[in-house]
């Protein structure tokens, strides 16, 4: 007898008018055993291109172990990656945000295409996260997302006072070298130098060690009840993440075999305001304000970057994590992981403990097996090291759909300077390389948005010789594109409408007064509504441009920043799950 929990897969391998279908899957390995057994899925955004995918094979092969302990048959699949180390700073930039529709799409066309009946999600880099995420609350199977983890801090040459050696070692990561472009540029470090920073400061693989976007969305998997609670910020190299995996292997069958919680059962109003506390409370990465968005639209939920400021508002930082503070990924592991920021927030009144767990159970049930804050990488609410959260949002007539700024490790939360204007990254680059800005400038980077772009592109590589220059807090840079998660300084990005769609950065010209306040909430440029207008009415229409390929169809689709830069409406329910009967009664 068919295994019951066998649900979608019957409609391949049941009936007459399968045997063709079997003869394909028996070309695989399958026999007739196998073929009575749920058929489980297992994406991974396995690659050679970047070290945070290049550890998940591992992951994978051991969740199949799991899925064949408790009585599944897992098939394995993959999608893309693209490495925003190497993409950026440079046109290929552009894939980077398209890549998570692509992820998500592939993840849909896998389980759709083949009916298979529960879902594994693994993935290692910042855009693949939300991108398998999506897809599993999309599909919306029973499902489990795994991380890679993160890599290990190197370390790198030290200075002793007064320049003389090189005796004294320090920490270092991939944000080390990325600020040292900028200190080499100011001259205060040598070639030789820099170049030893380069070659210690990734020495394992994995992604980027603080809480940049990639650990930031795996928090965020974890704290919707999408991931294993404790998962999250385990290095990848741990042995651990051998077992967390088989684990998950067992824990999606015993879900399937209950019949829950799926993801749209997870994914809720609550966990999202969960998820937003988690990012805000930790100094996580913007990014995290176009992605949570983006979940929500899987699951049918309208959750826009108002609903996000609603939650930033209110949450204290509690979690003392690169690149605002100190720690980073390991060091959070070891105090307890992702719940022991939870734990905190709880205790503090920020957390919905009735959100549902995966599993079954509620939040605050699962939790009660976790330590709480150690005190010193994460504090107790109580104790916070700052009252207000690691991310605002802001608003005012140069951005009416609001805008994000970091600023865990700020000094200064007000900045007003006039407008230097750049057309695009690459033009503020080269100022910014020849350092020919002065303090007190805002440099504005527009045409970067996601349809401006197209592909919404991140600027690290501009902010962070900025910050290597020693100017980190004494220019702002504004974007309508988007910021790496390890982006620090006084750093605007996402700011909407986009110039492309006729917002209010479009408008701005050299010389005007720009007011930035995190303390209020306020981005705000001295000019007055009938100026704006007056600006508007004689604007140049936008000049056409010859597109092809994917960033064609991206532009075509893509919606506004402040609603998650999604590319379809998010419909709840997909019209094709209802099996049809067979020539022989099976399910088709």
């Amino acid at each position: 007898m068919t295994n019951l929990h066998k649900h979608r897969s019957r409609r391949v391998t049941d009936g007459v008018t399968r045997a063709p279908h079997r003869a394909f899957l028996r070309a695989t390995g399958l026999d007739d055993e196998s073929m009575q057994k749920p058929f489980v899925a297992i994406v991974d955004t396995f690659g050679e291109n970047t070290p945070c995918s290049m550890s998940l094979n591992q992951v994978s092969d051991n969740a199949r172990l799991g899925i064949a302990a408790g009585g599944g048959v897992p098939i394995r699949g993959s999608a893309i990656s693209v490495s925003d180390g190497t993409s950026m700073n440079h046109s290929g930039m552009r894939m980077s945000l398209v890549s998570r529709e692509v992820v998500a799409d592939s993840v849909e066309l896998f389980v759709r295409a083949h009916n298979y009946d529960a879902l594994i999600g693994v993935a290692g880099c910042d855009k693949t996260l939300p991108g398998i995420l999506m897809g599993m609350v999309r599909v919306n199977v029973p499902g489990v997302f795994l991380f890679g983890g993160a890599m290990l801090p190197g370390v790198a040459p030290g200075q002793l006072p007064g320049g003389a050696g090189h005796g004294l070692r320090r920490q270092a990561t991939i944000l080390s070298t990325i600020e040292a472009v900028g200190t080499a540029q100011r001259g205060d470090i040598s070639r030789a130098q820099l170049d030893a920073i380069e070659k210690q400061c990734t020495p394992t693989a994995g992604s980027c060690p603080g809480q940049f976007t990639a650990n930031t969305m795996a928090m965020v998997a974890e704290t919707l009840g999408l991931a294993p609670l404790g998962s999250a910020m385990v290095p990848a190299v741990y042995s651990e993440r051998i077992a967390i995996a088989r684990r998950a292997g067992e824990t999606v069958m015993r879900i399937l075999k209950q019949g829950g919680p799926l993801p749209r059962d997870l994914v809720t109003l609550e966990s999202l305001e969960n998820a937003c506390a988690a990012v805000a409370a930790t100094g996580g990465s913007t990014n995290a304000a176009l992605h949570i968005p983006a979940i929500a639209n899987e699951a049918g939920i309208r959750f826009t970057l108002d609903d996000v400021q609603r939650v930033f508002a209110k949450i204290p930082l509690i979690g003392d994590l690169q690149p605002g503070g100190r720690y980073l990924a390991q060091d959070l592991h070891h105090a307890g992981g992702v719940p022991a920021v939870l734990n905190a927030l709880l205790e503090g009144g920020f957390l919905h403990g009735d959100a549902p767990a995966l599993g079954g159970g509620t939040l605050a049930d699962a939790l009660n097996a976790y330590d709480g804050p150690d005190g010193t990488v994460v504090r107790p609410c109580s104790e916070p090291l700052g009252e207000n959260g690691g991310l605002v949002i802001l608003r005012g007539n140069l951005a009416p759909d609001g805008a994000c700024l970091k600023i865990a490790g700020l000094k200064s939360l007000t900045f007003t300077g006039a407008v230097r204007i750049f057309e695009c990254e690459e033009d503020c680059m080269a100022v910014v390389a020849a350092r020919d800005y002065r303090e007190g400038d805002v440099l504005v980077i527009r045409n970067e948005g996601p349809k401006g772009g197209p592909g919404m592109r991140e600027m690290l590589s501009v902010t962070a010789a900025i910050y290597g220059q020693g100017m980190g807090e004494k220019v702002a840079l504004l974007t309508d594109g988007r910021f790496s998660g390890a982006t620090r300084g006084m750093c605007i990005g996402y700011v909407g409408p986009e110039a492309a769609a006729g917002g209010p950065i479009g408008l701005l010209r050299n010389g005007d007064r720009v007011h930035i306040d995190a303390r209020e909430g306020i981005l705000r440029v001295d000019l007055s509504d009938d100026e704006l207008a007056r600006r508007r009415a004689s604007a140049p229409a936008r000049p056409p441009r010859r597109l092809a390929g994917v960033l064609e169809k991206y532009e075509a689709l893509v919606r506004p920043a402040h609603l998650g830069a999604v590319t379809h409406s998010g419909n709840v329910e997909w019209p094709y799950d209802a099996p049809t009967p067979g020539d022989d009664g099976a399910a088709e």
